[in-house]
């Protein structure tokens, strides 16, 4: 049977602007789901920039591009979410 109410283990990476604004390249949240986690995280730290970071940031689970759904998804084992802020430059 499915725990669809399991906490697991959300390993937060952090890159570039967003490792600065957490004051850490990485930490793990235990939480239902990756959305749960960033907000705990938040919650963490209130403090505003870190927010806006977060919700400017593009994210990536397990290595593969997270759409608003994949974020609400309850978590049946541990992730890895790359946190990807975004970069200046370009044409």
């Amino acid at each position: 049977m499915l725990e669809t109410n399991a906490i697991v283990p959300v390993s937060l990476h952090y890159w570039a602007g967003a490792r600065a604004a957490a004051g850490v390249a990485e930490e793990e949240i235990k939480a239902r789901s990756v959305a749960e986690a960033l907000q705990l995280a938040c919650d963490e730290r209130s403090d505003p920039h870190f927010d806006k970071v977060i919700k400017a940031s593009s994210l990536l689970i397990d290595g593969l591009t997270a759409h608003e759904e994949d974020l609400e998804r309850l978590l049946t084992a541990p992730v890895r979410v790359e946190v990807l802020p975004p970069f200046a430059g370009g044409n």
